[in-house]
């Protein structure tokens, strides 16, 4: 039986722990279900491929709410499920052991999945993706001194493990099919600043190439071969070549899927009962006039209180300025708006060890700050470009590049 219809999560990573719990705090007093695959309760991700990973952090260190607020806010969490059909008509979900649970209104915050490699070799012992806390300990269990590392992907997972990796004394190859790291998420600028900083790690970076195949010995991993046929030995191998959202349930269900389930700025599909939120979703973003998915904490952490209170009768926006962040050696790259959005970049001296970015429109609008460098350096300039952006500013040139103007005068100047 689907029992009392209630709202009901589908995905119990960061967007959906931080729904369930926003739906409490919004008064809602019937039932609240949480589905999810892995066995865990709602965490944080980055942790994974920095704290968790270098044994800094335990897995409770990251956890969203304490176990014990789910049992007091009665937050039915059902772990180890898997979904297996959305039924739209009788407004239930189908789980794979047989069990059908009813709802009012439904959230789909699946979230995302690593691409998965396509040559011979994959299934090799020894060569995997980086997504949940499973992954992270049996990563960290593979990097040591003298250990030997593939990173298939220049972007920001990548790059994080392979600084831990080499701080522990791993030797480490990193394989990228574009011609330089980061190419979809950081200015050239900037990139060139992290490739400068991996080099001086002695990291091996192969740029312009693709895995032809895995090689392997007795079923566990012993190198790759790229396609220019040179061979590299290796103990692991890291598959980071990006992340495609979960969309399977709800193209099956008949709810329109483009770059992730299209939902609009209140995050509502077509259905009016069925809500998407997270990695998982294409969302029309007012301020830059088109759907945008987001991978990002930032994004996981607002849209799930968003979708939750517009569950409810809600008629929130969301449309904040996207940010996110990278820490990889002693360096942090953060990054608000959209760069490739830009027509002119302003640089903004702040010292030898970082660099600062300005990201103009071609009608002088500031649409994104990028920056690398100390967070304490960075941080609180990154923060007043992100303040700018949301409040649709066209600051002068002559004062962004300045390192004399104080942000924040010009902020409420422009406002002004």
């Amino acid at each position: 039986m689907a029992g009392r219809r209630g709202m009901v999560i589908l995905g119990a990573g960061h967007t959906g722990g931080r729904a369930a719990h926003a739906l409490r705090e919004a008064g809602w007093s019937g039932p609240v279900t949480l589905i999810g695959a892995e066995p865990s309760l709602p965490y944080e991700r980055p942790p994974l491929s920095k704290g968790l990973l270098s044994g800094e952090k335990a897995v409770g260190d990251f956890a969203l709410y304490p176990a014990d607020d789910y049992a007091r806010l009665d937050i039915r969490h059902l772990a180890s499920a898997t979904a297996v059909e959305i039924r739209r008509g009788p407004h239930e979900v189908a789980l794979a052991d047989g069990a059908v649970v009813a709802y009012e209104k439904l959230l789909i915050a699946t979230g995302a999945e690593p691409r998965r490699l396509v040559v011979p070799g994959a299934d090799l012992a020894g060569v995997q993706v980086l997504r949940d806390v499973a992954d992270a300990e049996l990563l960290r269990d593979r990097i040591g001194p003298g250990k030997r590392l593939i990173v298939l992907g220049g972007g920001f997972i990548g790059l994080e493990v392979a600084s831990h990796a080499v701080s522990v004394g791993a030797e480490v190859v990193v394989v990228e099919a574009g011609p330089r790291l980061l190419m979809r998420a950081v200015p050239a600028e900037i990139e060139a600043r992290m490739r400068a900083r991996h080099l001086a790690a002695d990291v091996d970076l192969r740029l312009g190439r693709t895995l032809a195949a895995i090689l392997g010995n007795g079923g566990a991993v012993t190198g790759a071969r790229l396609d220019d046929g040179s061979e590299i030995s290796a103990d692991a191998v890291l598959v980071a070549i990006g992340i495609v959202p979960r969309v399977e349930l709800a193209h099956a269900a008949g709810l329109a899927v483009d770059n992730g389930i299209v939902v609009d700025r209140h995050l509502r599909t077509e259905d009016a009962d069925i809500f998407a939120a997270g990695d998982v979703c294409s969302f029309a973003h007012e301020l830059y006039g088109a759907h945008v998915r987001l991978e990002s904490w930032k994004n996981a952490e607002e849209q799930g209180p968003i979708a939750a209170r517009n569950m409810l009768g809600g008629s929130e926006v969301a449309a904040s300025v996207p940010w996110m962040w990278s820490d990889q050696y002693e360096l942090t790259i953060q990054i608000a708006g959209f760069p490739d959005r830009a027509k002119r970049i302003v640089v903004r001296e702040t010292g030898p060890d970082s660099l600062v970015l300005f990201h103009l429109a071609g009608d002088g609008r500031l649409v994104a700050t990028s920056a690398v460098g100390p967070n304490s350096v960075i941080g609180r300039i990154v923060r007043l470009g992100q303040m700018m952006i949301e409040r649709g500013l066209y600051p002068d040139p002559r004062h962004l590049a300045d390192p004399a103007v104080n942000l924040k005068t010009l902020m409420r100047e422009q406002a002004a």
